[in-house]
């Protein structure tokens, strides 16, 4: 049975944290892969600057492509309505019986989880695993695998920012995803 590490996100912009959890979580549970699946529309959020799916998933290519254990899992960008993990894990079951999943999600996700949609149905489905984050407490009444991976301090609202000012994203999102920002004119005055 193949061992599949799931990472959804906005990914508005994908940045090294994203990458590092999800490499850190791949070696520690022997993963054979890691799927990064962007959503299309999110329960939890609302994403405050509107980068087309198509933008964000090409952010997402560029991001992983170094890493042969890295793939974009685009399901839910490839459904209509809002992306519940319920149904994307139903799918992903369906069409991949021979996987095993691993819900990647951070400690903000993890103290959130009570509020998900279904959440007593998908903890029989899939196994979560979370990740230490700066000020989130990783306490959660539902079977949570924790990892504790080195703290990076980084966010998409943090690059955001930083685009919009002119100022300096190196080495907080990979070089070509910045290229990419740059020569799209994505997040404002970037």
């Amino acid at each position: 049975m193949r061992r599949v590490g799931l990472l959804g996100g906005t990914f508005n912009p994908p940045h090294l944290g994203h990458l590092i959890m999800a490499e850190e979580v791949r070696t520690f549970l022997n993963l054979d892969e890691v799927r990064f699946m962007p959503n299309k529309i999110p329960p939890h959020k609302n994403i405050s600057v509107n980068i087309s799916a198509d933008h964000r998933m090409r952010m997402v290519s560029l991001a992983i492509k170094e890493n042969p254990y890295f793939q974009l899992e685009a399901i839910e960008l490839d459904r209509s309505g809002t992306s519940y993990s319920i149904d994307t894990i139903r799918i992903l079951k369906n069409r991949d019986p021979d996987s095993q999943f691993f819900f990647i999600i951070g400690g903000d996700m993890v103290e959130y989880l009570p509020k998900w949609h279904k959440i007593e149905e998908l903890v029989k489905l899939v196994q979560f695993v979370g990740v230490n984050r700066s000020n989130y407490d990783l306490k959660t009444p539902y079977n949570v695998q924790m990892v504790t991976i080195p703290n990076i301090d980084i966010s998409s609202t943090l690059i955001r920012e930083r685009l919009n000012k002119h100022q300096n994203v190196r080495y907080l999102i990979p070089q070509k995803v910045e290229e990419y920002i740059r020569e799209e004119g994505l997040y404002g005055k970037a």
